[in-house]
């Protein structure tokens, strides 16, 4: 894995990883078998130093998963554009991991985790959602292999 080439705007791991904490979506990418890339924006929670989300059972994100299980994932936060400057300050982690469907208990901790994220005022209904919709979603995880971060430093 490549490091980061400005060292000046890396941020620790520890600030790395708030930034997948609080961020509300991010995008995943992969590779198909005819190698073009495919990205897409996606919920997830990360829990146990890992990233989850949940999906269809089939589609173009679980093919390319299927074909190839190396995925990049990348938030970005507090955005300001600087018109004056012709930059943007921003704070961003990208993370290179593997990806595959978890079963069982993991499944469920990784769905109540989602749940607790996005709808915490709706845990009982959102468990009987989870219930009714159980067998038409998957649920992946991506084990992080190397995490990075960045951060534009502010003009002045």
């Amino acid at each position: 894995m490549r490091e980061l080439r400005r060292k000046d705007k890396q941020i620790s791991l520890e600030e790395a990883q708030i930034l997948l904490t609080v961020s509300e979506q991010g995008i995943l990418s992969t590779v198909d078998t005819e190698g073009q890339p495919y990205g897409v924006p996606l919920n997830y929670v990360y829990t146990n130093e890992a990233i989850y989300f949940h999906c269809a059972l089939s589609g173009h994100k679980i093919d390319n998963i299927e074909n190839n299980p190396k995925v990049s994932f990348c938030v970005v936060g507090d955005i300001e554009i600087l018109p004056a400057d012709f930059s943007t300050n921003f704070v961003s982690t990208v993370v290179f991991g593997v990806a595959s469907e978890v079963l069982g208990e993991e499944r469920f901790n990784s769905l109540m985790a989602l749940l607790k994220k996005y709808s915490p005022d709706y845990l009982e209904e959102g468990k009987k959602y989870i219930e009714k919709l159980d067998k038409v979603t998957k649920v992946i995880k991506i084990d992080i292999q190397q995490i990075s971060g960045k951060k534009a430093p502010a003009k002045s």
